[in-house]
């Protein structure tokens, strides 16, 4: 017979050895949950509905397949490598991302890239010709209108679109035209300034 001391030996041989088991069989489920997520992550990976699409970009024809789900800005960046389109709220507000899309401008983070099939898009990474800036970019660095230049691209952009249409915009005009983007650093006359100043000297 077991004395008194063996038997709480082996109390604590038991609950011990329990313990241990116990926490063996959650590693174990565990690990087959993780292992069942990450099949399940890489089902829904490939049922993702994906399009071929085929869109001139900057004058060069692309043919590309593209998730249904990916915004005109994860396209042009992400897959294009045109960086110079910002991504900044990433919903719509700030006009970081403004590019042209059959020379009207649109903000790409809320543009899908299936949209844009057959059609024709425009970013700030096109405007220069053979590394020579734009009269509307040389207007921006002449009144300093880029600060931080995180808004730059975008408003390049909708300027660029409101002086192929109208060469000779009223400020009124101007401040119209560029409302959907806004400048963190509130530099506003510069960029206005800039914009008249390349209508009155040769347009965009």
């Amino acid at each position: 017979m077991k004395d008194s001391h063996d038997s709480e030996l082996s109390r604590r041989e038991f609950i011990g050895g329990t313990g241990a088991a116990i926490v063996a069989a959650n590693a174990t489920s565990l690990n087959a949950q993780e292992r069942a997520g990450e099949t399940v992550g890489e089902q829904a990976l490939e049922d993702v509905p994906r399009s071929t699409i085929a869109l001139t970009v900057n004058g060069t024809e692309h043919r590309i397949e593209v998730e249904d789900r990916w915004t005109l800005t994860e396209l042009l960046r992400d897959h294009l490598g045109l960086t110079g389109t910002r991504m900044g709220c990433n919903r719509g507000e700030c006009g970081s991302c403004t590019v042209l899309l059959d020379g009207e401008p649109v903000y790409s983070c809320s543009t899908l890239a299936v949209w844009a099939d057959g059609r024709s898009v425009r970013t700030v990474d096109g405007l220069a010709v053979n590394g020579q800036v734009t009269n509307l970019q040389q207007a921006f660095m002449n009144h300093n209108a880029p600060q931080c230049g995180f808004c730059t691209s975008g408003q390049l952009m909708s300027a660029t679109a409101l002086l192929e249409r109208n060469a000779t915009p009223t400020m009124q005009e101007i401040r119209q035209a560029l409302a959907g983007n806004l400048c963190r650093c509130s530099n506003y006359n510069a960029i206005v300034e800039a914009v008249q100043t390349a209508a009155a000297t040769g347009g965009a």
